[in-house]
């Protein structure tokens, strides 16, 4: 019997290191692949690039930046989602105090400091217990560099521009995870109840105990197991 097809799309600044675990130890229940979402400014083409490299029946989870493409995939071709997971994420659109701060780290990226983003970030990206851990730290520093300045702006001007996906979240009907961390500084428990509570009777609403921002990374066994459900619905 075939293995179900599983993209994991990565958030702001990740690249394939954020779902290590989760690709490994999901290899046997799931066919799983990273997707690239740097090489667009804007999430529809973002969305539009996913599909292109997907089959034609396929799970799709994204964490927070991946959250967005992800629902940008669930209004242009729903159909050939058959699970949804949304990750350290949001349905709403910028605050203009979240525009203000996005424009700011963007002009210190153009002005030389790129390598000083990441650490600015990350007191907020994860959980305050986790901002010394090497296998925390260490590996968000590594995928920023990975990812590097230009593709950082272009997925900031595709985050200024996004739009406010409540509405549309009452036209999901696949079973759908809503997963986030606890402490969770940049959308916390309540944003995810709220997309648990739109997308209605198909959402299970997961919070992960001592994590921030990075769930997967933070308490990578944890979201595992939780995916392993997921993926047997």
């Amino acid at each position: 019997m075939p293995k179900n097809k599983l993209i994991l799309i990565p958030g702001l600044l990740n690249d394939e290191r954020l779902w290590s675990h989760q690709v490994s130890a999901l290899g046997d229940v799931a066919d799983v692949e990273v997707a690239d979402i740097t090489r667009e400014d804007n999430i529809p083409d973002l969305a539009r690039a996913v599909l292109r490299r997907a089959p034609e029946k396929f799970s799709l989870a994204g964490l927070s930046m991946g959250g967005y493409v992800a629902q940008e995939i669930m209004r242009q071709d729903p159909g050939r989602v058959e699970r949804l997971a949304l990750v350290d994420t949001s349905a709403r659109a910028d605050t203009p105090e979240q525009s203000a701060r996005r424009k700011s780290m963007m002009d210190l990226a153009m002005h030389g400091k790129f390598k000083g983003v990441t650490p600015l970030l990350l007191p907020n990206l994860v959980h305050p217990d986790h901002v010394n851990k090497p296998s925390v730290r260490d590996v968000v520093l590594q995928m920023a560099e990975n990812v590097g300045k230009d593709a950082f702006l272009r997925q900031q001007t595709a985050l200024l521009n996004r739009v406010d996906s409540r509405p549309d979240l009452k036209n999901i009907k696949c079973p759908t995870l809503v997963l986030c961390g606890r402490e969770d500084a940049l959308t916390p428990p309540e944003i995810h109840q709220e997309m648990a509570d739109g997308i209605g009777d198909g959402a299970t609403l997961v919070i992960v105990e001592n994590s921030g921002h990075l769930a997967p990374l933070e308490q990578p066994e944890i979201v595992t197991d939780a995916f392993k459900i997921w993926l047997e619905q």
